[in-house]
Formats: C-alpha cells, structure tokens, sequence
C-alpha cells in the first residue's frame, strides 16, 4: 500500500503542485543541513495555501518552523499585508529557516522566533499579540494540550486552527499506549471535544509520508 500512496501523491503533485524551483531548494538546503525529513509533502503544503486563502487570513501563527516549508506554503497564500509568526525551538532549524525565507523572498512576511514555544507564546501574551486568522501546530506532540490552549487564546470567532500528525498511524486509538506523542494527541482531542469555544473535526492522510492525517477547527466563540 505505502508504494501505491507514493505513486498517487507523485501523481498529484505532478498535476497540481508542479515544480517550484525555489521550494525544492527549500528542501535541498533542510536535507544539506542534516535537518529531519518531516515536512509536509508538496500537497499538504499547497492545501496549506489554499486554507489560507479560503479563510483569506491576514495573521498566521505557526507552531513548529522546522526548515521553514510549510511557511512558505502558507505565507504564498496571504494579501499583500499578511504576515507570519513561526515558533521553532532549535537555533540550528531556525537559522536553516531564516536562510530559506530569505531565498523564497518573504522575509518581509515570516518573521522567525527562536526559543521553547510555551515561553515564545508567552511572550506574545505580553506583547499584548492580537488574535490571529489561522494557526497551525505542528510541534512536539506531548505539548499539543498546551499549544491548543494558547492557539484558543490567540483566536477569535472564525480563526482556524489546523493539526498536523493526529493520527500517528491509527496509535491515537490505543488508549494504553505509553508514547507521551500518542497520549499527548489524545488529550489534544479530548479537548477539542469538551470545548464549547471550538468546532473540529479530523482527516485521515496517506501518501509518501505515510498514514496520518490533520485536525481541522474554526473557533466558534
């Protein structure tokens, strides 16, 4: 099966997310930088963009940088005016990161923060940060619970919220699993179901990364 997901997303991409010169170089320059081969694939980072410009988001928060991929997938989608904030705890990703915006030409849109993401979120807390249009976590799952609470924060009535990696290869279901990941994405969900402040559902993905899938939510109050 994992063969024949990798020909279909290869087929997608080909169609509809034709090469991007300066996205594969994005992804050249993580690889040359010994940076884990976790981004999205090329169709998850274009739905990315078009959620973007569905919700017509202005303000992105993103949660987990990495080498800055999926970043630029969505900072495509923003207006003229839109911005992004991206939250990457290692100096090293985050200085990978800061090279490939720079490449890609949105230095002026991404804007990089380095340190843990709690103590990063924190800081926006103080800086009186105004609520954002979209937010998308993709981070160190055991902190999911923790992210979801500040990602509610930072929102108003109509913000996305998108998750990444919330399925884990059908684990979530295993309730004895003793993988803070599997436990923290479980607690992740339990909380989106007990909240009143939040709509969400979730999409099982396969493809050349694998069987996963997303979280998808609209903050309702």
């Amino acid at each position: 099966m994992q063969q024949i997901w990798k020909q279909v997303d290869e087929y997608v991409t080909d169609l509809l997310c034709p090469n991007d010169r300066i996205l594969e170089e994005v992804l050249a320059a993580n690889r040359k930088a010994d940076l884990p081969e976790i981004d999205v694939t090329a169709a998850q980072g274009k739905l990315l963009q078009l959620l973007v410009q569905m919700k017509g988001a202005k303000r992105v928060l993103e949660i987990g940088t990495l080498g800055a991929y999926s970043t630029i997938w969505m900072a495509r989608g923003l207006p003229k005016d839109g911005r992004i904030i991206t939250l990457e705890l290692d100096p090293h990703h985050a200085e990978v990161a800061r090279a490939n915006i720079v490449h890609a030409g949105m230095e002026h849109v991404i804007e990089v923060r380095t340190g843990n993401a709690l103590e990063q979120l924190s800081i926006l807390a103080e800086e009186n940060t105004p609520p954002f249009d979209m937010i998308f976590i993709d981070a160190d799952k055991p902190n999911n619970p923790q992210y979801l609470n500040w990602a509610l924060r930072f929102s108003r009535p109509g913000t996305v919220i998108i998750g990444d990696n919330v399925i884990r290869e059908g684990e979530i279901t295993n309730r004895h699993s003793t993988d803070p990941r599997i436990q923290g994405v479980r607690t992740f969900y339990e909380m989106l179901a007990s909240s009143e402040r939040i709509s969400a559902t979730a999409v099982q993905t396969v493809g050349s990364k694998g069987y996963d899938g997303f979280m998808l939510g609209i903050v309702q109050a």
